[in-house]
């Protein structure tokens, strides 16, 4: 978002939410709750990551919106922001995204190709900030995501 070190370095300051949509393979036994799953990084040359003890604090909280007989469309929000945390905490759960090309199941391939689901079905819902030079709140919601609706 920043086009400058000044509003890079205000955005910074401000929590800013964001909320997912994904439509995962399986999904969870309760309506909502949080994956507290440590994550760290493959061992190089792999630029994945793992659920590792020795890796930093990761949290997501999640919630069932709607279950299908294989699938569950949940919102998701990373409480921590890692690299790849909301794909890496669905799979490490049993429930990984559908049409996910690394942290998938056969079963989920198998349920992707299904659907037709040629990448990831993870899509940004909102964002909520603090507008780095007039301080107004500002909610941006998105309109790509009307396919996980």
């Amino acid at each position: 978002l920043a086009k400058s070190p000044h509003v890079h370095a205000k955005l910074q300051q401000t929590p800013v939410e964001k909320v997912y949509r994904a439509l995962v393979f399986g999904g969870p036994e309760t309506d909502e709750g949080l994956i507290d799953a440590p994550i760290a990084r493959k061992p190089l040359p792999s630029l994945l990551r793992e659920v590792n003890p020795h890796g930093k604090p990761s949290q997501t909280h999640y919630r069932a919106l709607e279950k299908g007989e294989q699938w569950s469309l949940l919102a998701l929000t990373a409480i921590t922001g890692r690299t790849h945390q909301l794909r890496l905490h669905c799979a490490y759960m049993g429930w990984p995204i559908l049409g996910d090309p690394q942290y998938n199941s056969p079963e989920s391939v198998e349920l992707s190709r299904e659907y037709g689901a040629k990448s990831q079905l993870l899509c940004a819902k909102s964002l909520e900030l603090v507008h780095p030079i007039t301080d107004a709140p500002m909610l941006v919601h998105s309109r790509l995501d009307a396919a996980l609706e």
